[in-house]
């Protein structure tokens, strides 16, 4: 079997033949441990690659419920090297993580959301081999790559459509769900197709305000209803270009909603999904705009 025009087993070894981090979290799949290609190595074909969107694919995290209550963590290349079939046909949730790759807040989410019915697939970006640094998490500094989210819109949706050709997956209620420069990709993407199509979106930690015009705003059609969440304080987005919400941009006539937090401790959290409060936001969503 071949992936993107390289050998599978090749593709395999190159993604899993290296330690895995604390956390359970493949090594070189987060900021600390990412080798980066500089920038200037970086071209605009770069960003659609197959082979590095199928890399990016291969090593998504899977969660899949089980009827039991539990549920199944692998990855896209264990399933297709034949781990144990999942059971039934579930919701999906396509999770983009932010800037700084995989983390053990994306496990929470991941984790969260299979417990509570959604199979989940998270693209690893970071598993492409040329992917530039785009943030500095010790000083909150991102946009060190501008088309960085261009990168991640092709991601989503090769992992959007390659989920709808997954068994298990039901492609009439797909969402797309990210946090930071995922949330920004999520906020943004435009699908090439129908393929593409997702029943809804949720946008963790982003304001949808920029000083790029591709940044900015929501792309959504009025097809995809759009939840946004950010504390007014979120200490990544406070100079006078990111400041705000997306509630300028929120069409409430289709079920879309802007909640912000503006006091208490959430108000000047980054990463709100640790609270129950806030995961019971999301699910009422997600459960308000699955097609049953």
């Amino acid at each position: 079997m071949r992936a993107g025009g390289l050998p599978l087993a090749v593709l395999l070894l190159a993604l899993w033949g290296c330690q895995v981090g604390s956390g359970g979290i493949p090594h070189g799949l987060y900021n600390s441990s990412k080798a980066f290609t500089a920038a200037a190595d970086m071209r605009g074909s770069d960003w659609s690659d197959p082979a590095e969107m199928e890399r990016a694919w291969q090593a998504a995290l899977v969660r899949i419920p089980k009827p039991d209550g539990g549920f199944l963590s692998t990855t896209v290349a264990d399933l297709q090297q034949g781990a144990a079939a999942p059971l039934g046909v579930w919701p999906t949730v396509i999770y983009l993580h932010g800037c700084a790759g995989f983390w053990p807040g994306t496990l929470t989410r991941i984790n969260f959301l299979a417990r509570n019915g959604y199979a989940v697939i998270a693209p690893a970006s970071f598993a492409r081999r040329k992917y530039p640094r785009s943030c500095r998490t010790d000083i909150h500094e991102g946009g060190l790559y501008r088309p960085i989210v261009r990168m991640r819109q092709h991601d989503a949706g090769h992992a959007i459509a390659g989920a709808r050709a997954l068994p298990w997956v039901d492609g009439d209620n797909v969402f797309l769900m990210g946090l930071s420069e995922g949330g920004i990709t999520t906020a943004t993407f435009v699908g090439a197709g129908p393929e593409h199509g997702v029943r809804a979106r949720v946008v963790e930690g982003w304001t949808c305000h920029a000083g790029w015009w591709e940044y900015a705003g929501i792309n959504a059609p009025p097809t995809e209803p759009v939840l946004t969440l950010v504390g007014t304080k979120d200490p990544w987005f406070q100079d006078r270009w990111t400041r705000g919400s997306c509630s300028p941009f929120i069409d409430e006539s289709n079920g879309s909603r802007s909640v912000v937090y503006d006091s208490g401790y959430l108000q000047s959290r980054h990463e709100l999904l640790e609270d129950g409060g806030v995961q019971r936001t999301v699910l009422d969503f997600l459960h308000a705009h699955t097609a049953r």
